[in-house]
């Protein structure tokens, strides 16, 4: 049987632009099984759950829950649970981790200020320190949001950690089924889709050299989804791979047009025309959708290049 998956990749949909936006991110390991909406149908308090959510709406910060890859029996949680927080921006890119006996200390964080990139919050409320381990790759295999999370994803998340990858937890969204396995990599926030083990190896090691690798890559998270299309763009059109030396500065009009101004560090601008498009022909959005839909998309029209960079003194 046919999957959306299966008819994105046919169709050649593009990935540019289609990431989920958070500046910051907030993860809470919570194993067993998850809902469709795993932070109110999950072994996690639901009443917890919708205070998050409340919590969170409007800030900038993104939840999700997280847990290791491999069978999830429908068991008691243990006692300790990781939690993480990253902001992704540019200029202030942060990973910290911490452990709790008790989720619902999350709800002593200030989540304005965690979304603006304060870290001070989380390592105040639950003892947060800098992770010193390898990047956190998160893969979405939230079978009840759609079944390609499972079929593809999971697979993708236990290939992974068996071949020796650390950092790798699964996920319960990260948006887009159709370009599923998706993946999310931290700090940095960019996310990806389509994606093979070989894939993944490379875009890690592309992290740790603080590298962004543009191939199967949907967007950084930071920005909003002309912004990921641009900056992506940009870095193709420069041949500028570093992770933190591209910004979005400035995003003017709505849809289906928008004019992007990308910043570099050393000085140079560029202006870039992005266009919202209808993905044709009709596609399953998702394998739960009851009809065939015409996905947004976002296409760069032009990249002009608006300041040289500066002569070296």
């Amino acid at each position: 049987m046919s999957t959306c998956a299966t008819a994105s990749r046919a169709l050649d949909e593009p990935m540019s632009g289609t990431a989920a936006t958070a500046t910051t991110w907030l993860l809470l390991e919570q194993p067993g099984p998850w809902g469709a909406e795993a932070l109110t149908s999950s072994h996690l308090d639901p009443a917890l759950g919708r205070a998050l959510e409340r919590a969170a709406q409007g800030t900038g910060v993104r939840i999700a829950l997280i847990r290791r890859p491999g069978r999830h029996a429908d068991c008691r949680m243990r006692s300790v649970r990781h939690v993480y927080a990253a902001h992704t921006v540019p200029g202030g890119v942060w990973l910290h981790s911490a452990t709790t006996t008790d989720p619902e200390r999350l709800l002593g964080l200030d989540f304005t200020a965690l979304g603006q990139g304060d870290h001070r919050t989380f390592d105040a409320v639950l003892g947060g320190r800098p992770h010193t381990g390898r990047p956190l790759t998160l893969v979405c295999t939230n079978g009840k949001r759609d079944r390609c999370c499972a079929l593809l994803g999971r697979p993708l998340a236990t290939e992974l950690a068996a071949s020796g990858v650390t950092g790798v937890w699964e996920v319960t969204h990260l948006g887009g089924h159709r370009f599923s396995p998706t993946l999310l990599v931290l700090p940095y926030g960019y996310a990806y889709g389509r994606a093979d083990a070989h894939a993944v190896k490379d875009v890690l090691h592309g992290v740790q050299d603080g590298r962004v690798v543009v191939e199967g890559c949907r967007g950084r998270s930071s920005w909003e989804r002309p912004g990921q299309a641009a900056e992506l763009a940009v870095r193709t059109a420069a041949g500028e791979y570093r992770a933190d030396a591209l910004s979005v500065v400035r995003t003017a009009g709505s849809a289906p047009r928008w004019e992007v101004t990308v910043a570099h560090a050393d000085g140079r601008r560029w202006h870039v025309l992005v266009a919202q498009g209808a993905s044709v022909p009709p596609r399953p959005e998702s394998c739960g959708a009851a009809v065939l839909g015409a996905p947004a998309r976002m296409d760069v029209v032009a990249v002009r290049q608006l300041t040289a960079a500066p002569l070296a003194s």
